[in-house]
């Protein structure tokens, strides 16, 4: 029988321990946050999105693959963008008939608190090649003003020279 000795600055449960806090980070990553300002609720999968900004809007690309126009809704409510949308699996084979299913399918609803920077009357969203591309207008008042300087346009004063001498 062969005996093992444990370093004293390491438990026989630390292992254990380990795993224990493995899924716990594991099932923190899944469920939000209370208060986070986006939602990843309902659905069997969560679209990727990247969010940018420039000086003139602000614009979201979701990739959504395999989802067709029509299943997408998008809506903006009291400065908040609403995405929903469905993936279906072909219903011309039958589940049974699979040996693997790696892509998820089902619903999904995404949501964005926008910043008040937003016109919220000025939205688009165009679908190409899988991506979702929803784009949000500035406020007149937001976009930077660019003041142009002239130079040289001020006539500078003349100054009289006096050729007097105080004597």
């Amino acid at each position: 029988m062969t005996i093992t000795r444990f370093a004293p600055y390491r438990s026989p449960f630390s292992d254990l321990a380990l795993i224990q806090n493995r899924l716990n980070s594991i099932f923190h990553d899944l469920t939000p946050a209370a208060g986070d300002n986006e939602s990843l609720t309902a659905g069997s999968f969560v679209p990727p999105v990247d969010v940018y900004e420039d000086a003139q809007r602000v614009v979201l690309k979701l990739e959504v693959p395999g989802i067709q126009q029509e299943d997408l809704d998008v809506k903006v409510e009291n400065q908040t963008l609403v995405v929903k949308g469905e993936r279906k699996l072909e219903s011309d084979v039958k589940e049974e008939n699979f040996h693997r299913i790696e892509r998820r399918f089902g619903s999904f609803v995404r949501s964005f608190t926008l910043p008040q920077t937003v016109d919220t009357n000025s939205v688009t969203a165009e679908y190409e090649a899988g991506v979702l591309t929803v784009s949000l207008a500035k406020k007149a008042e937001a976009k930077p003003k660019q003041v142009k300087i002239q130079v040289g346009s001020a006539k500078p004063k003349q100054v009289e020279a006096s050729a007097t001498h105080a004597a």
